[in-house]
């Protein structure tokens, strides 16, 4: 039986070469990577982002830009960092000029996603940004209580997943906090939330 590390490195084998992706001819032109996530695959802890920015693209990692030194202060004000939590985003390329996923790339990704969600069994899945948490209520049949992220932000869902309960923790983008720094403290409180839920 293969352990998590090979089938993580399975959907990364898979992604780096799906050429039928609404996404991989603009990763070809602009000579950059998929990012497919990186951290603890034990962790209780799952975040999920949108897509990758440029900083990301080029790299191969995901919030390694600006919203990424945010996130890393989020982390650092609830005692954690990046290798106490596994990190990844709903879709694994670029999409051109920095637009919002369309739904043809999320049909496409979402299923890399949903495998990396049964590989990894986090207890806790926080979703960064309003398109991730759209997908992840979806997915665990929280429609009913979706609303706008201003009005949900740092509540906690429970759903039964497949392998356990789950606490769906929708949070703000770390980029809420570059474009407005007012909103730190927002972000902060919404964090601590984590610490208390992963120490439950």
């Amino acid at each position: 039986m293969k352990n998590k590390d090979e089938l993580l490195k399975a959907i990364r084998d898979e992604v780096l070469d799906a050429k039928n992706s609404p996404l991989y001819a603009e990763r070809k032109k602009n000579k950059v990577f998929p990012v497919i996530g990186e951290g603890d695959c034990n962790s209780k802890i799952m975040f999920i982002g949108e897509a990758p920015g440029r900083k990301e693209a080029e790299s191969g990692r995901p919030f390694c830009g600006a919203s990424g030194k945010v996130l890393d202060k989020l982390l650092n004000h609830i005692g954690m960092n990046r290798k106490d939590v596994y990190i990844t985003n709903l879709v694994k390329d670029r999409p051109p000029e920095n637009r919002d996923p369309s739904s043809e790339d999320i049909d496409f990704y979402a299923p890399f996603l949903d495998r990396q969600i049964e590989i990894i069994q986090p207890k806790i899945i926080a979703t960064l940004g309003r398109i991730s948490m759209r997908y992840i209520m979806e997915k665990f049949n929280l429609l009913p209580k979706f609303d706008t992220i201003g009005k949900i932000h740092g509540s906690v869902f429970e759903v039964k997943s497949s392998y356990s309960i789950v606490k769906i923790v929708p949070l703000f983008h770390p980029a809420t906090a570059i474009y407005n720094a007012s909103k730190m403290p927002l972000l902060q409180k919404d964090f601590e939330l984590l610490s208390i839920r992963n120490n439950e």
